[in-house]
């Protein structure tokens, strides 16, 4: 799995800090380190805009 999707589902409250830690493989401790590396932050998502139909 996505290291990124296992953090982002963390931050949205689906997993604990110890279910996200044990996905992952690492030490409690060692999770706040990823949580606050800029490359495991979730990647943006393009919207594109759609015409209306009407």
């Amino acid at each position: 799995m996505d290291k990124r999707k296992v953090i982002t589902a963390y931050r949205r409250g689906m997993i604990s800090i110890q279910e996200c830690a044990q996905i992952l493989g690492v030490d409690s401790s060692q999770i706040m380190g990823l949580m606050n590396d800029p490359q495991m932050a979730e990647l943006p998502r393009v919207i594109q805009k759609q015409p209306m139909l009407g």
